[in-house]
Formats: structure tokens, C-alpha cells, sequence
């Protein structure tokens, strides 16, 4: 543990600089989804700076919240695994990112905001059906 921020310390460098390089935004999944919602005529902003957490896709008029969350990362109950190297160290990191990914749910939803949570698994069109849903209800 990082004695100032109170971070789990990765193994080493090499871990460090991997962890590093992740893209973080646009992933496949993310624009999979984005493609899909826009192919239906559903206009958004893109990890909008102004909200909480950064959602992956706003949209403001409905207030609608998207975050495309990996299986890893976010510790899906279906395909969420711990590396068996380091293992403490990955549960200390993933656990973070779950309460993180709480947080900013809790801070939307103060907001007014509704937050959908899609994981990287899901088929776009079944995900954007979701979404859709969502938008619709809350648009009109």
C-alpha cells in the first residue's frame, strides 16, 4: 500500500507500465455500443468531463448515465476473475474499482441522473435496447 494515497502497489514496473497502456476509453465494446445507439438516431456526449465518474455516454436532456464496464476490471459475476499472481494486491484493485464505480452511481443519482452499467459482454443490440428503453422513458 501506498502510504500517501493509500493505493495497492502493483508487483513491479513491468505490471506498472501494462496497467498504464489500457485504454480506458473507446474500447471495442464501448464503441460497438456507440455505433448502435447512434445507428438509431440516439445522440450523446462522450465521457462528458461536467459528470461524476465520466460517463461513457450522457445524455443530458434525459439524463441518462452509460458506463461499458470490462468484465475484469469491474469484477463481472459471470466472467470476473482474480489473477492468481499477486492475488491480494488484484483484489485490493479490483475491489476499489467496484466501490469507485458505486460511488459515482450514488453521485449521479443525487443529480437526478439514472445509470445504466453495460458489460462488455453484452451484445450491442441487446445492450442498446436497454438504453433505448431507458432514453424513451425518460426523453419524453
Amino acid at each position: 500500500m501506498d502510504r500517501e494515497s493509500g493505493l495497492p502497489l502493483p508487483l513491479d514496473a513491468a505490471t506498472a507500465a501494462r496497467l498504464q497502456r489500457q485504454r480506458r476509453a473507446s474500447t471495442k465494446p464501448e464503441l460497438a455500443l456507440r455505433r448502435e445507439l447512434h445507428r438509431r438516431g440516439l445522440r450523446f456526449r462522450v465521457n462528458h468531463p461536467g459528470l461524476p465518474g465520466r460517463p461513457d455516454l450522457a445524455f443530458t436532456r434525459a439524463k441518462v448515465a452509460v458506463f461499458v464496464d470490462g468484465c475484469f476490471w469491474h469484477c463481472c459475476p459471470e466472467h470476473g476473475t482474480i489473477p492468481r499472481n499477486n492475488r491480494d494486491w488484484w483484489r485490493a484493485k479490483l475491489d476499489r474499482n467496484v466501490a469507485r464505480d458505486r460511488a459515482k452511481d450514488v453521485a449521479l443519482a443525487d443529480l437526478g441522473w439514472v445509470v445504466l452499467h453495460v458489460w462488455e459482454h453484452e451484445a450491442p443490440d441487446a445492450a442498446a435496447d436497454r438504453v433505448e428503453v431507458e432514453w424513451r422513458r425518460r426523453a419524453t
